[in-house]
């Protein structure tokens, strides 16, 4: 016992090892509980002051899973007898069938909640059994009970410690010591409760000081003791101050003075264990269980869940839903110009649902996860349970929104990498809300980051800002940046237009043939006139002396030799003779003559692919185009299955420049989905520019869409380690200390 403040809760739970002592040490028959807490393991029991119950769970499940988790030992019939015994010996039967329920709808009284808590612990009977106020919010009948039943224990040799606050006289007397506790926590006595009184009576200089009880009816009032404790000093006028006639220190010297602390026996005997823990596999399904219940019996829950996904994507398709009234008047999925924004908030909507879904999933368990602690269960179990749980729900919910959302908008065979893509982001997703709700304290808290975290997804795509348009310091012209690469949006997002384009059912004839072109292309239109002019401006300087000139030069000559020899790279099966290094070292009129006829042969090679292609191109659609019947599955092929807006988008047709130089070299911007990735780093080899149609990882191709994927699922690996680990959580408390210090 002790006054608000005095350290009671913090005592109870250094005695029970859920915080450790800062000096000194608790011993259980000579064990050190907090050094070698494992020999101790099913020895201690505690029921904290909160409550620790699964809301949507009857009162038997929870004592029911609860139980399963302790004694394990038990088979199924005897598990189910022990939960009825304990619910009877808590007056708890009757109701046994009936939901817990919450603060806004209740299911049954407080009194009801507080002994179903009690029972957790009481049902495996440990030998230590800690319970910070027990009856707190009891009716006075209701915590007579508790303490009848507390008081059997004990006299079946249990050692019962509780925290209790203004206790009746009869619960006062049933105690056989009392230890209280001052303001700072000091101990200022510890004994018979009925003689505590006796004892601050005569310290104080009372009359009748002998005397602890009523005479008459034998009753005790606790609430003298703080009275006399907590006396205030009277002033010359006779009014009550502020100040104590005793302070903590003084008290708990006359404790030092009267108390001595007994000898008490050395027993090397480890006390009777009763906690009987399942396999970290079989705890793992305890969970899954517990929690899939607790989930289906929210009714509520369970529709918003299973409606979001397709009234979004409903909503989604609806809106989208062009008509070209132009044309046919008739909709056609190829010239719907808002597919590419579809894409998109396919992305961020599937992130949002991973996220909401997930966000509050441990901070509204954090009371049953400090009892789970106590005893010592898998964290592995736990988190596996709720990442099985929330992986089913977004996998449903992928289903439902690519079925609605592709069906309305007529995006056909690619149901299944729709639900790929969309689940993987929504597991992600779900990682990222399991990492916060474990990181914070408060689930407002947890609300106003959720948006923080979509901005940046929404920013950093792809799909709203090009990131050779984005602030020097972020964007990149060559590559997607490498903090774009950190956001699950990038990967999802280039991952499904690519694959929309480059592998439906029409394009996936065409595409190697048409990346040819494009490539073969660009060099004849683009590459090679870009460097046929900067010969021409070094040719324009030849006899210029100035140091200005001479560095336009000598920055000329690098850059058609480093794109020279990039080309060579690129197409290393070519058998193209490469200028000596020294040629782009002085400009000579010989020297440029050499680098035009390099341009020249590297021109005509690439002519030579664009006709093969072209050539190869015009043969199978001439083919298709030859017989009625193949002429209009070939029209129809691509009226539902290439759409204009998305290949328009992955080409950037609308890019205003279509070489750009950078770092020295040059960046082709159109046709992205047709070019190569340039490999500039074996450590970080996947690194590509956006609408790649591959990636390379040492020197292995892999499709993109499957690459993004991967990817996905990796990020989801790493963010289970930070969960694992609390590693979010313990940076947020690191900054928070730090700036405390400040």
């Amino acid at each position: 016992m002790g006054g608000s403040g005095a350290g009671k809760t913090t005592l109870l739970n250094v005695l029970s090892g859920i915080e450790n002592p800062s000096r000194g040490e608790v011993l259980i028959n000579h064990i050190n509980l907090h050094k070698e807490k494992e020999k101790l393991q099913g020895v201690i029991g505690f029921v904290a002051q909160d409550d620790i119950l699964f809301e949507e769970l009857t009162v038997f499940e929870n004592l029911y899973f609860n139980a399963k988790l302790c004694l394990n030992h038990l088979s199924k019939q005897e598990l189910e007898s022990q939960v009825d015994i304990t619910l009877k010996n808590l007056g708890l039967i009757d109701i046994k069938n009936i939901k817990v329920g919450n603060v806004l709808n209740k299911k049954i009284s407080g009194g009801q909640r507080k002994r179903l808590n009690i029972a957790f612990e009481l049902i495996r009977e440990p030998s230590i059994l800690f319970l910070d106020e027990p009856t707190s919010g009891l009716s006075s009948r209701d915590s007579e009970n508790v303490m009848d039943l507390l008081k059997e224990l004990s006299l079946k040799g249990k050692l019962i410690f509780l925290v209790i606050h203004q206790p009746s006289s009869d619960i006062f007397k049933m105690f056989d010591k009392i230890y209280i506790l001052d303001n700072g926590g000091f101990p200022v006595y510890y004994g018979n409760p009925v003689q505590a009184v006796i004892h601050f009576k005569t310290v104080s200089n009372q009359i009748n000081s002998e005397i602890g009880q009523c005479l008459s009816c034998g009753n005790v009032n606790p609430e003298q003791i703080f009275n006399i404790i907590d006396a205030k000093v009277v002033d010359e006028y006779g009014n009550l101050t502020d100040k104590r006639k005793k302070q903590a220190k003084d008290w708990n010297q006359v404790y030092i003075d009267s108390f001595k602390s007994e000898t008490v026996d050395k027993v090397s005997k480890l006390p009777p264990k009763s906690l009987f823990l399942p396999t970290k596999l079989e705890q793992t399904k305890i969970f899954v269980i517990r929690e899939w219940l607790n989930k289906i019996s929210n009714h509520q829950y369970i529709l918003i869940n299973l409606l979001e996904a397709p009234v979004l994507a409903f909503v989604l398709a609806f809106v989208i839903y062009h008509v070209d009234d132009k044309k046919t008047g008739i909709y056609s999925f190829s010239t719907n110009e808002n597919i590419p924004a579809y894409l998109f908030m396919c992305v961020i909507v599937s992130i949002f649902m991973g996220l909401t879904v997930s966000a509050e999933e441990i901070i509204k368990d954090a009371k049953i996860l400090k009892r789970e602690r106590f005893l010592n269960l898998s964290r592995n179990s736990y988190l596996f349970s709720k990442i099985i749980i929330l992986f089913f729900i977004s996998a449903i919910q992928a289903i439902l929104f690519v079925l609605v959302g592709n069906s309305i908008l007529e995006i056909k065979g690619m149901y299944f990498s729709y639900w790929l893509m969309l689940f993987s982001l929504s597991c992600t997703a779900n990682l990222i809300g399991l990492n916060i709700s474990s990181a914070f304290n408060s689930a407002v808290t947890i609300y106003i980051i959720i948006p923080l975290l979509l901005i940046p997804q929404m920013i950093l795509s792809g799909g709203i800002f090009s990131f050779d348009k984005l602030n020097k310091t972020v964007g990149s012209v060559d590559q997607v940046p490498f903090i774009a690469d950190l956001m699950p949006s990038r990967w999802g997002y280039e991952g499904l237009a690519v694959h929309q384009f480059k592998d439906n059912k029409f394009e996936k004839y065409f595409f190697a043939y048409e990346m040819q072109e494009s490539q073969a292309d660009f060099i004849q239109v683009y590459w090679n006139p870009y460097l046929s002019d900067k010969v021409k401006e070094c040719r324009n300087l030849i006899d210029s002396k100035d140091q200005e000139s001479q560095n336009i030069v000598a920055y000329n000559l690098n850059l058609i030799k480093t794109e020279i020899l990039k080309q060579h790279k690129i197409n290393s099966s070519w058998n193209l003779k490469i200028l000596n290094s020294s040629t782009f070292d002085k400009n000579t009129e010989e020297n440029l003559n050499l680098i035009n006829v390099q341009l020249d042969e590297i021109k005509e090679h690439f002519l030579a692919k664009f006709q093969a292609a072209n050539i190869a191109k015009d043969a199978m659609i001439t083919n298709m185009l030859s017989k009625p019947e193949t002429e209009k599955i070939f029209k129809n092929t691509k009226l539902n299955y290439y759409n204009e807006s998305l290949s328009d988008m992955v080409k950037r047709i609308d890019a205003k420049k279509r070489v750009e130089e950078y770092n020295g070299c040059l960046v082709q911007i159109i046709d992205p989905v047709f070019q190569n990735p340039q490999i500039k780093s074996s450590i970080f080899s996947y690194r590509a520019h956006f609408y790649s149609p591959y990636k390379t990882v040492f020197n292995h191709k892999f499709d993109t869409f499957y690459f993004n994927v991967i990817v996905l699922w990796i990020i989801v690996l790493i963010l289970y380690i930070f969960l694992y680990f609390d590693i979010l959580k313990k940076i947020i408390n690191l900054v928070s200390s730090m700036s405390q210090n400040k």
